[in-house]
């Protein structure tokens, strides 16, 4: 059964042209100087990074001739739209060279509706695997080179089914996976820079939240050190192998959300991703997930997470994450 792919929203870009991972450097070396305003509020980016540059729509002959190694080919066909989201952005926002890890676990089906506001419950629901037990995905992305610049983001989504669609447990999860279109309901998702924080909050009213991400490889796995806010110390750690096997063929896959909107409205977002390079496991000994005394250690604590399902290793693919749109639009056209 294929289970997977369950992540909300878009991943670590790893380039080898120095052009391409400056952005990066000058996030880690503190070198975020420049300033835009979004929302009315003033915002910290990366000084000379594309964001400081072209917002959030960089022309794509400027991508080609900092990083010539990155296929553009798909984003090619893809037709930006201005758009009002909070602030003035282009949508979709591009993700040219990215990576993730997600693991998907079984989680306690009731505590999983209290979580969720009762205004998106009469749409979606968690899907419930068998009596009792819902579905969690844990994603960690690392974005290295983006319309954003670069930076790295966790999150921890329900399972769900798709809004004006039945409830039918695995049934739904099994033609979930078959279409590769997945739904979920976003819990958390701490970012570690200020840029893709506002935007995520402002223009998405997501859970986003300003904290240290650390990324780190080693030659078996990608380690995500998520650090408490408060404390400054490290709460989750997320470590997943590098699985072998790799497959190159092209897989499309839709991770949308359900949420209520920044207008008070219910609204959904999605993103499409490419996945360029892709492995997947149900050994529970490929993901290591370290909880903490941390508030987002005792967060997840509280789902009573269980069996790993299903853990996706995805070292490269490239996203386009559309702007929200209301809710009740998309039912109307279905």
């Amino acid at each position: 059964m294929k289970l997977g792919n369950i992540a909300v929203i878009t991943g670590v870009l790893l380039s080898a042209v120095a052009a391409s991972s400056w952005a990066e450097n000058a996030v880690e070396a503190g070198q975020v100087d420049g300033k835009t305003t979004l929302g009315g509020r003033e915002v910290s980016v990366a000084a000379g990074g594309l964001y400081d540059r072209y917002e959030s729509n960089p022309p794509l002959s400027v991508i080609a001739a900092e990083a010539p190694d990155i296929d553009l080919s798909w984003f090619r066909a893809l037709k930006k739209t201005k758009v009002d989201m909070g602030f003035e952005s282009y949508s979709p926002n591009f993700y040219y060279k990215n990576s993730r890890v997600t693991a998907v676990f079984t989680a306690d089906i009731d505590r999983l509706r209290e979580l969720m506001p009762a205004e998106v419950l009469q749409h979606v629901q968690p899907l419930q695997v068998w009596p009792g037990r819902g579905l969690v995905a844990f994603t960690a992305y690392a974005y290295e080179y983006c319309d954003n610049d670069s930076y790295n983001e966790i999150a921890l989504s329900i399972v769900t089914n798709k809004p004006g669609s039945s409830n039918l447990g695995p049934v739904t999860l099994i033609g979930q996976s078959m279409s590769n279109d997945f739904w979920g309901y976003v819990l958390k998702l701490p970012v570690n820079t200020e840029l893709a924080e506002v935007r995520g909050v402002v223009g998405y009213n997501l859970p986003k939240w300003l904290t240290d991400i650390n990324y780190k490889e080693t030659d078996k796995s990608v380690v995500f050190e998520i650090i408490d806010k408060e404390t400054g110390k490290a709460d989750v750690i997320f470590e997943g192998e590098k699985l072998s096997g790799l497959s190159d063929e092209i897989d499309m896959v839709t991770n949308s959300f359900t949420n209520i909107g920044r207008d008070g409205e219910l609204a959904y977002g999605y993103a499409i991703s490419r996945q360029q390079s892709h492995a997947s496991s149900s050994s529970k000994e490929s993901v290591k997930l370290t909880l903490s005394d941390g508030s987002l250690s005792a967060y997840i604590e509280s789902l009573d997470l269980g069996k790993m399902m299903k853990y996706e290793y995805v070292p490269e693919f490239q996203s386009a994450l559309y702007a929200p749109e209301p809710l009740k639009a998309m039912l109307e056209r279905d």
